[in-house]
C-alpha cells in the first residue's frame, strides 16, 4: 500500500515538473509579417545595380528589404526571380474593362498594378446629356453610368472592387463637353470660367492633372490659350499637363512646340503620351523632335514622354477623316456621311495630308489599316481585314468604304494603322525621360472582349519590353527599365508611396522571369497573355499567383497631389 502511495506521488511531482517547464518555455514566435518573398533579385525601381534578399509585407505595406531575420505567414520563395515594385500603366484604357472584368488580366499578367487614364476623354464629370450620349454610344460592353463626377468614378470602381489601383486625368474634352457640347465653337470668358471651376473640381477629387488628346473631334476645336487655362487651373493644384498632341505626323514639330509652350504657360510639368514620329516621311523627325524635348528640360521644364513598344497605332476611322465633319459629335458625323456632297468632298481630303488634321488614312495607306472593333453583328465577320480588302470585297474605294462602314456600324469603328519605324521605337526606348503605357484596355481572352479584335499591345505591351527589348536586343538594362516602368512615373505624376520598393511604401510587388518574360500577341492573334510573370500584390494582396489570377480585388483609387486641397 505504501508502496502504491509512494508511486502515485512520484506521478504527481513528474507531472507538475512537467506542467512547470511546459509554462516557463518560451512560447513558438509569432509570424512577424504577412508575407516574406525569399532570395529574389531585388530591383527596387531606383535604377541601380539589383542586390539579392527579401522583401516583407505587412498589411499593405512594404516594412523591409534586404536580409529578413522574421517569419512570414507566407513565405515565398523567389529564387532565381525578379522582385520589383508593381508596374505603372502610364496610358491605360482600363474605363469600361475593369467594370467588365475587375481581374484586369492582360495588365496584371504582365506586372501592372496601377492603371492611369484619362487621356482627352475623362469619366466624369458628365452632365445628363453626356450620360445619355455615352449610353447609346457604348459598345460590346454595356453598363449603367452611376457616377457623375471623376471622383465618383474612381471610389465606383474601388467599391466595386478590382485587381489593379487606378487614377486618372480629366478630360479637357471631357471639360469641354460638359460646357459647349462637341461643336467647334470657342468658350465665352464665363465657359472658360466654369471650365476651369471644373478642374479645379476633378483636381480635389483627386485627378493627376489634365490630359488632351487633340487631334480628335471635339478635342481638337480647343485653341492653345484654352488648354493653357485649363492647365493652369491643374498647376494650382500640383497637377501637370499631359497630350496626344495636335499632330505626330505633318506637324509634329510644331505639335511639340505647342505642348512645351503650354507647360511653359501654365507653370505645369507636361508629358506628350505615346511619342512617335507617324507616317513614313516624318520618321527622320526624331532627332528634331528629341532635341526640342531636350532643349526645355536643359531650361528647366520638365518634360518627358511615354510610348507603346510596336510600329502600329489603334485609334478609330474618326482618325481618317477631317474633324470639321465631326462637329456636333458622332450622330451628325453619321448624319453628314449620307450625303453625297459631303462625301465626295471628304473623300477628296482623305487623299493628301491633312493642313490642319492629323489624316492617319493618308499616313498608313488602306492596306497598312487593320478593322478591329465593330458594334454591329452583321459588321464583326469584317474583323480582322484591312481596309484595302474590305474596299475589294465590296467593290468600293477604300475612302468611300471608310465612310459606308461608320455609317453602318453607328460607331467610329476600331483601326489599327502602321505608321511607325521600328528604328525609331528602339531609339525612344533608350531615352532616360521615357515611361511606357499600352493606350489600350486591360481586358481577358474570354468573354465579352473576344467579340472584337484587339491590338496586341492590350496584352504584350510591358513583357515585350522587358523580354525583347531588355533580354534579348539589351538596348538598356533590366534596372533601368524597372525605374521607367515605377519610380520615373510615379515621380512624374506626383504619387506618395508607390512606385519603389521601400520601407513604408505600399506592397505593390511583381515577381518575374527575367530569362523567361514574354509577349505572345500578334496581330493576326491578339487575344494571348503574356507569360513570365509569376507573382503579382497589389497593397500587400496577391492578385496573380503562380501565373493565375486570385480573383482578389484589392485595388485602390490613386488621387493627386491636390486631392482635397483645390475647392
Amino acid at each position: 500500500m505504501a508502496g502504491r502511495q509512494s508511486i502515485g506521488r512520484s506521478v504527481v511531482l513528474v507531472a507538475s515538473w512537467i506542467a512547470l517547464s511546459a509554462a516557463s518555455a518560451p512560447a513558438a514566435e509569432a509570424p512577424a509579417y504577412d508575407v516574406v518573398i525569399r532570395g529574389g533579385t531585388i530591383y527596387d525601381g531606383s535604377g541601380k545595380a539589383p542586390l539579392t534578399g527579401d522583401v516583407a509585407i505587412k498589411g499593405d505595406r512594404v516594412v523591409a528589404v534586404g536580409k529578413v531575420k522574421g517569419k512570414g505567414r507566407k513565405e515565398i520563395s523567389a529564387s532565381g526571380m525578379a522582385v520589383a515594385p508593381g508596374f505603372i500603366n502610364m496610358l491605360s484604357w482600363a474605363t469600361e474593362s475593369l467594370i467588365a472584368d475587375p481581374r484586369s488580366q492582360s495588365d496584371i499578367r504582365q506586372g501592372v498594378t496601377l492603371e492611369v487614364m484619362g487621356e482627352g476623354w475623362s469619366m466624369g464629370p458628365l452632365n445628363p446629356e453626356m450620360k445619355r450620349l455615352e449610353t447609346e454610344r457604348q459598345g460590346d460592353i454595356k453598363y449603367a453610368i452611376e457616377w457623375t463626377s471623376l471622383g465618383d468614378y474612381l471610389s465606383y470602381l474601388e467599391k466595386r472592387g478590382v485587381a489593379p489601383n487606378v487614377a486618372s486625368f480629366v478630360g479637357a474634352a471631357t471639360v469641354r463637353i460638359h460646357e459647349l457640347g462637341e461643336d467647334d465653337v470657342d468658350p465665352t470668358p464665363e465657359q472658360l470660367f466654369r471650365m476651369q471651376a471644373l478642374v479645379r473640381q476633378a483636381m480635389d477629387e483627386g485627378a493627376l492633372g489634365v490630359g488632351s488628346s487633340i487631334i480628335y473631334a471635339p478635342g481638337s476645336y480647343a485653341e492653345t490659350d484654352e488648354l493653357v487655362a485649363l492647365t493652369s487651373a491643374a498647376a494650382k493644384c500640383g497637377g501637370m499637363y499631359i497630350s496626344h498632341m495636335r499632330s505626330e505626323g505633318d506637324r509634329l514639330e510644331q505639335a511639340v512646340d505647342e505642348l512645351i509652350e503650354i507647360s511653359r504657360r501654365s507653370g505645369a510639368p507636361a508629358e506628350i503620351y505615346h511619342l512617335k514620329m507617324a507616317g513614313r516621311d516624318n520618321w527622320e523627325k526624331y532627332d528634331s523632335v528629341v532635341k526640342k524635348v531636350e532643349a526645355a528640360r536643359a531650361a528647366g521644364q520638365r518634360i518627358t514622354a511615354d510610348m507603346y513598344t510596336y510600329t502600329a497605332g489603334a485609334t478609330g476611322l474618326d482618325a481618317a477623316m477631317p474633324t470639321w465633319v465631326q462637329a456636333g459629335g458622332l450622330e451628325a458625323w453619321i448624319e453628314r456621311l449620307k450625303d453625297p456632297a459631303t462625301r465626295a468632298r471628304v473623300a477628296a481630303e482623305m487623299q493628301k495630308p491633312g493642313s490642319d488634321w492629323e489624316n492617319l488614312f493618308y499616313g498608313a495607306g488602306a492596306d497598312k489599316m487593320i478593322l478591329s472593333g465593330f458594334k454591329s453583328e452583321a459588321l464583326k465577320p469584317l474583323t480582322g481585314k484591312t481596309l484595302a480588302e474590305v474596299a475589294a470585297m465590296r467593290g468600293t474605294s477604300p475612302e468611300e468604304t471608310a465612310m459606308d462602314l461608320v455609317v453602318e456600324d453607328g460607331s467610329r469603328v476600331g483601326t489599327v494603322y502602321f505608321l511607325m519605324s521600328e528604328d525609331n521605337v528602339r531609339k525612344q526606348i533608350q531615352l532616360s525621360w521615357m515611361s511606357f503605357g499600352s493606350d489600350a484596355a486591360s481586358q481577358s481572352a474570354e468573354g465579352v472582349f473576344l467579340k472584337s479584335g484587339s491590338h496586341p499591345r492590350t496584352y504584350g505591351n510591358f513583357a515585350r519590353l522587358l523580354g525583347r527589348y531588355v533580354r534579348d536586343e539589351k538596348l538598356i538594362p533590366l534596372e533601368q527599365a524597372v525605374y521607367r516602368l515605377t519610380t520615373l512615373p510615379a515621380t512624374n505624376l506626383g504619387i506618395k508611396e508607390r512606385g519603389a520598393l521601400k520601407p513604408g511604401y505600399y506592397a505593390d510587388v511583381v515577381i518575374f522571369d527575367p530569362k523567361a518574360i514574354a509577349d505572345h500577341a500578334t496581330f493576326e492573334k491578339p487575344h494571348q497573355y503574356a507569360t513570365g510573370v509569376r507573382d503579382v500584390f497589389v497593397n500587400g494582396a496577391a492578385v496573380l499567383k503562380d501565373g493565375a489570377p486570385t480573383g482578389a480585388t484589392p485595388g485602390r483609387a490613386v488621387r493627386g497631389a491636390g486631392f482635397g486641397k483645390c475647392r
